[in-house]
């Protein structure tokens, strides 16, 4: 019987090393990150201008698809991909966040984890370098959903989230967005209620793990020249954001906030998919092409499914978008003239 015994060891211990070592539950990761829809154009982008949003949306997804790769979570993908575009002055979050009204910058973010429901989400924040952190620390570390201005503040500085001084967030291209924003308001005397702003902004990025599992996340400077406290569509969960796994959908939205919000985009996609009986995609479009412009919204999506399928739609002229689908397929674009098998 000892015998028997050591016989089996080497068995047992050669078991034990294939399971230590064997590879993460076979799923195929994808992920679609976006850089903002808005009325930019071919002529607005010099080359050198285009080659680096796209190099920074590659590093980006990058980023993101490499935590995937490696056996890590949706949410954790999400919040890689995007930190390098909020780091970017070339996007309207973090670094390269627009001027409020008064000359500051005040930063919005949110996330949703898919699988358990889980939010977490800022508002009117100020000085924090990367506002998407400070998001997921408010879904694991409080009992809230949304945190907003001092209040998020005194929150991220006793999570030890990174804080940067206000000269940080300034360019001088977001500048020349307020002075025109200004003299424009200055021409007409009135904040209209319906004008839309000339660029759209924000970032965001929706992911599938291997594990099967969905997370979706939204990051902003907001509206150029916004005021009272103005807050979009990108911290509101259920606007800007949307995750579940039930539903098979992650969703980070991009446009007019307003009109998001009223028509709560990123859920209603998600819905018309989990009730509808229909693809996420198809919702999206729907959503997108048909819903928004009838109320007069602009703005796009980027969506993602159970299966990994992506779909990027947008009503305005670009947006900046890229993704990796479940065959690896990588893609990175701007304006409609997509390469081949970009959706």
């Amino acid at each position: 019987m000892r015998l028997a015994r050591l016989c089996l060891l080497p068995l047992l211990l050669a078991a034990a090393i294939v399971r230590a070592d064997a590879p993460p539950a076979a799923g195929s990761p994808a992920m679609a990150i976006h850089g903002g829809a808005g009325t930019m154009s071919p002529e607005s982008l010099t080359p050198e201008l285009r080659a680096e949003v796209e190099a920074t949306l590659e590093a980006a997804l990058t980023a993101g698809y490499d935590v995937l790769a490696r056996g890590g979570s949706a949410l954790d993908g999400v919040v890689a991909a995007i930190r390098v575009l909020e780091d970017s002055p070339r996007f309207n979050a973090g670094r390269g966040a627009v001027f409020t009204h008064s000359g500051g910058h005040e930063l919005d973010a949110s996330i949703m984890d898919g699988q358990t429901l889980a939010a977490g989400a800022v508002g009117g924040v100020v000085g924090v370098r990367n506002p998407i952190l400070l998001a997921r620390r408010v879904m694991d570390a409080s009992p809230h959903v949304l945190l907003t201005g001092d209040g998020a503040l005194d929150f991220a500085r006793e999570q030890s989230i990174e804080l940067e001084p206000p000269a940080y967030f300034d360019t001088d291209y977001r500048r020349q967005q307020l002075e025109r924003a200004r003299e424009q308001q200055a021409r007409t005397e009135q904040v209209s209620r319906r004008a839309a702003p000339d660029y759209l902004g924000t970032v965001g990025a929706v992911a599938l793990d291997r594990e099967g599992r969905l997370a979706a996340g939204t990051s902003t400077g907001g509206m150029t020249n916004k005021r009272w406290g103005r807050l979009g569509d990108s911290p509101i969960i259920g606007a800007g954001t949307y995750a579940s796994d039930e539903a098979g959908c992650a969703v980070s939205a991009t446009g007019h906030g307003e009109y998001f919000i009223r028509a709560a985009v990123a859920h209603d996609i998600c819905a018309r998919a989990l009730y509808g009986g229909g693809t996420v995609a198809a919702a999206a479009r729907t959503v997108v092409l048909e819903r928004l412009p009838a109320m007069g919204g602009s703005g796009g999506v980027i969506t993602i499914d159970g299966a990994g399928r992506i779909e990027m739609p947008f009503n305005t002229p670009g947006m900046y978008r890229g993704s990796v689908d479940a065959a690896g397929r990588k893609t990175i674009a701007i304006f409609r003239d997509a390469p081949a098998g970009t959706p």
